[in-house]
């Protein structure tokens, strides 16, 4: 199965279809998981501290017999190590867990706390060759004008919530300026019935002999974004790969973009969200 590629603001270029494992348990089912996605044909993976399963990704990579250079790793700083030194110590630790000699992309999870701190701290991992990009994540427009001028490298990516029914238009747009790269995450709606029931979706997924997931994933594609879905079920993990071989018309590619409500199911600008976030630790 082939996949596409996009490029980034800093000259590296990302897999347009990755593989996330967000609440996928360490010590096993995340390795099992990343292990079959690889096989697979998925080349990006997508972790996170917080995830608390690096060290799970680390050991597939390394047991696949791929290449190193051709896996594209993904990992987050989590808010407990934000600060510019806590930051230098975090990039270590998800290094560590990973067991790898570098990453190719390492995003800020939230956008809260000393965020520039943190973000120096990744600039200098970059210019050191730990990290090859970097990049942000749930940073809305208000949030990405306060911090952007103060940034001497500017992120690569932003991975938000995005799928057909809460589109991020806005905030593309002001993205595509600064040549930001959108991920999204819940690409297909965290199981969002209303979404995969859609008769829309459904009629496009059936004239090329998909299903609606699959549309979605390739709707996503197409749009520039980077879609990120998780699945532990082989079948699953094979099916939403197999989006390459069929091209949304601009028509169709229409009818999805009408189908944005504008509302999707975390506001990072909502500070209890903040609190919230800023409370959970994921280390002494």
């Amino acid at each position: 199965m082939a996949n596409c590629k996009f490029k980034l603001n800093d000259g590296n270029s990302i897999p347009g279809l990755g593989f996330g494992v967000f609440m996928v348990p360490n010590d096993g089912p995340t390795y099992q998981a990343v292990l079959t996605a690889l096989k697979t044909g998925y080349r990006l993976i997508d972790t996170a501290a917080a995830y608390m399963n690096e060290s799970d990704v680390g050991k597939a990579i390394r047991d696949s017999g791929i290449p190193r250079e051709e896996i594209f790793v993904t990992s987050k700083l989590w808010l407990q190590d934000y600060g510019y030194e806590a930051a230098k110590q975090g990039i270590e630790t998800s290094l560590r867990n990973l067991d790898l000699d570098y990453m190719d992309l390492y995003l800020l999870h939230q956008p809260y706390g000393d965020v520039l701190g943190a973000w120096k701290a990744l600039e200098e991992a970059k210019e050191a060759g730990l990290i090859r990009s970097i990049g942000v994540s749930n940073q809305t427009v208000g949030i990405m004008k306060q911090f952007l001028p103060k940034m001497k490298i500017l992120p690569a990516v932003n991975q938000v919530e995005l799928n057909p029914r809460f589109q991020q238009k806005e905030l593309r747009t002001f993205m595509k300026d600064y040549g930001i790269v959108t991920e999204a995450w819940y690409p297909l709606g965290h199981g969002d019935r209303a979404l995969l029931g859609d008769p829309t979706l459904a009629s496009i997924a059936k004239k090329y002999g998909k299903n609606v997931g699959q549309v979605i994933l390739r709707w996503h594609v197409q749009e520039g974004i980077v879609a990120l879905p998780k699945a532990t079920n082989p079948d699953h993990i094979a099916g939403n790969l197999d989006i390459f071989d069929f091209n949304l018309t601009d028509a169709e590619i229409a009818s999805i973009r009408a189908m944005d409500t504008g509302k999707g199911t975390h506001n990072p600008e909502n500070a209890q969200t903040a609190a919230m976030l800023q409370g959970f630790r994921i280390h002494d």
